[in-house]
């Protein structure tokens, strides 16, 4: 039995060990990725170059460019958001609300958000912005 050798080069490409590489570098990528999710409505925050960082809270309301109100993901009246207001604050006994409003939304429905939860007995209160580039 004798073996050919030759010095040639190979005609064909192996491509295990490649698929090998890409499929170690998605997993990779995969595990060392932060995922971000954002619950809630998207809205166009309206900027601020004071930008500070809220406490993380489980109350939020959302106020939309169509009017919308939105306490966490459910889409309520603003005439249900004092009862809803104050269940959300029994289930997560936390005291401080988050108002995500649209930079289009009028003020003044802002403040009927902050009245309704003043009536629920929350006296802390953030409204969330965007930082602005300077």
């Amino acid at each position: 039995m004798k073996f050919k050798t030759s010095n040639e080069p190979m005609s064909i490409f192996a491509y295990s060990s490649l698929t090998d590489i890409v499929m170690l570098l998605l997993i990779f990528f995969l595990l060392t990725s932060q995922f971000v999710i954002q619950t809630g409505v998207k809205v166009k925050l309206p900027g601020s170059k004071m930008n500070e960082k809220s406490e993380p809270s489980m109350m939020v309301v959302t106020l939309t460019s169509g009017g919308g109100v939105f306490a966490g993901e459910e889409e309520i009246g603003v005439d249900q958001l004092p009862t809803k207001l104050s269940e959300m604050k029994t289930q997560t006994n936390q005291d401080n609300l988050i108002i995500r409003a649209d930079k289009t939304v009028p003020i003044d429905l802002v403040i009927k958000v902050i009245d309704a939860a003043k009536i629920s007995k929350i006296e802390k209160f953030t409204i969330e912005t965007e930082k602005e580039k300077l």
